[in-house]
């Protein structure tokens, strides 16, 4: 990603955090969470529960929100119903979040988001990729 699109995406983000809440937010990861898949649903679990840790800054919490509510966003660059690719931008958006928070994101957080992925998707989930990036 360019620093233009960086930024872009930011700005985007800054844009979405009106849209979220809690209730939002679970609504539609209830309800998309298996066509949007395990990817973007670890993505979106991990920067929700770093969203609940009291010591997060309020600016990290601003990004998380953003990114949030950006995924909870009807329309977005690519509407999340288009087939196969719906939810690119939403996790390239979220990517950049969880990059910009992942010193926040400890083993607890981990294991939280995992462990609601397993309920969701089964044990077999490869979180890997998602994990490699966040170190």
């Amino acid at each position: 990603m360019t620093i233009k699109q960086e930024k872009n995406t930011l700005e985007e983000l800054q844009k979405a955090e009106k849209h979220y809440s809690d209730s939002k937010f679970w609504d539609k990861l209830k309800k998309f969470g298996k066509k949007a898949g395990s990817s973007v649903v670890y993505a979106v679990l991990l920067l929700y529960y770093t969203l609940q840790k009291p010591e997060v800054p309020a600016k990290t919490k601003a990004i998380i929100i953003g990114a949030l509510g950006y995924f909870i966003l009807p329309l977005d660059l690519i509407p999340d119903l288009a087939a196969g690719v719906g939810y690119t931008d939403d996790l390239g958006a979220l990517g950049l979040a969880l990059l910009q928070v992942a010193m926040y994101i400890d083993d607890d957080i981990k294991s939280q988001a995992k462990e609601k992925l397993t309920e969701w998707f089964g044990p077999s989930v490869d979180t890997a990729a998602i994990d490699e990036k966040i170190k």
